[in-house]
């Protein structure tokens, strides 16, 4: 009969290494035969591989091949990971490896914030990543959920990142570090998503750098990039400042739990990383906050140049139009006395008046002298 997969406490599954024989004086626990799972989606289950002291004993294609590979390897860890699963494959997964209900439906649903929480011997761990689309100059978020627990560590990803692929190729590199156990795989995870934040920053600030640039060079489309970065920094936020309290939550069960001294060293390191971002998103988001009243500013300012400029430019018409009024008033003066006498009635008192003529052009003048000296006293002419 192949040997039986012992269920170990999580304290001792993740915190133990292995001796150097690989033997353990433990007896093995009875474990009842489990039923294979059916058949999952390729296109779903990524990679699977199952572990013996730091190097991968099996590459299943199937979750019911490495549940087999359990029962058949004494010690082994399951490392499966799999990308938008079905609920079938969550279902499976949670009645090999006694997943809480509630981490399932989170699992499945998906649209959590980061988080950790203690099933008995068991974690779940909900992770945001981000990247940075140099293209579209916009942050994609993923997530990331994870079971960490004796024996085995499941990643399910709802998104691109991170790099999962990487993250294996580089514990498999390192035999010493993944024998260590799912905790090692959970740091190393851990590790991956935060210096995948760095690209991120480094993006934001540099769209940052461009919005100063415009804002002082008066582009009237600023104010809307500003309030689009101003969303994608706040949902950065919501994406790394609650993993402080996962690592936090991590750290203060180091003791309880049996933590390795090493992965200890390398969680707090995760951690100051971590609190470097967060603490440059923050300077972001309060500097984006600056920006967009120093906008706000220029555009008042520009706004009240354009109306001084509008206000003087009426203030000319208006004395033109006042000048041109002044003169036609004058001008009419003489023109409506010409019309009167040019009449051709028979009957008018200075038609054949031998001073009329000059009578006319006397009332003329002063006529058009007194609108003159009217016009030039309100300083319209």
């Amino acid at each position: 009969m192949p040997a039986k997969r012992r269920n170990f406490p999580l304290s001792t599954a993740l915190g133990r290494r292995l001796s150097r024989n690989g033997t353990d004086t433990a007896e093995p626990a009875a474990v009842q035969p489990v039923v294979p799972a059916p058949q999952p989606a390729a296109s779903r289950l990524v990679d699977s591989a199952v572990y013996t002291r730091g190097h991968r004993y099996a590459s299943p294609a199937t979750l019911a091949e490495t549940y087999q590979c359990l029962h058949e390897q004494d010690d082994a860890m399951a490392w499966i990971g799999l990308y938008r699963p079905d609920a079938d494959q969550i279902t499976s997964l949670a009645q090999e490896f006694k997943l809480h209900d509630l981490a399932v439906e989170d699992a499945i649903t998906a649209h959590q914030r980061p988080k950790l929480e203690r099933y008995g011997d068991t974690l779940f761990v909900v992770l945001r990543a981000a990247r940075y689309v140099d293209a579209l100059e916009e942050v994609e978020f993923s997530e990331l959920h994870l079971f960490v627990g004796p024996g085995f560590v499941i990643t399910v990803r709802h998104g691109e990142a991170p790099d999962l692929a990487a993250v294996r190729q580089r514990m498999e590199s390192d035999p010493q570090m993944l024998a260590r156990g799912p905790e090692a795989v959970l740091y190393a995870i851990l590790d991956q998503v935060v210096d995948g934040y760095a690209p991120v920053v480094a993006g934001l600030e540099n769209d940052i750098d461009e919005i100063e640039t415009e804002v002082f060079g008066g582009d009237p489309k600023v104010s809307r990039r500003i309030y689009e970065l101003s969303r994608e920094v706040i949902d950065f936020q919501r994406a790394a400042r609650p993993m402080l309290g996962v690592l936090d939550a991590l750290a203060a069960g180091f003791v309880k739990y049996g933590t390795d001294e090493e992965l200890q060293r390398y969680l707090r390191d995760v951690a100051d990383h971590l609190t470097q971002v967060v603490e440059r998103v923050d300077g972001f988001r309060h500097l984006l906050q600056n920006i967009l009243t120093v906008n706000a500013t220029l555009v008042s300012q520009q706004q009240n140049e354009e109306m001084r400029s509008l206000t003087a430019a009426s203030y000319e018409q208006n004395e033109e139009i006042k000048r041109i009024s002044s003169w036609a008033a004058i001008l009419f003066a003489p023109t409506l006395i010409g019309t009167v006498y040019g009449m051709n009635f028979d009957h008018m008192p200075e038609l054949h008046w031998r001073f009329g003529y000059l009578f006319a052009v006397v009332l003329m003048a002063l006529v058009c002298g007194g609108l003159y000296l009217i016009f030039k006293r309100r300083n319209w002419l």
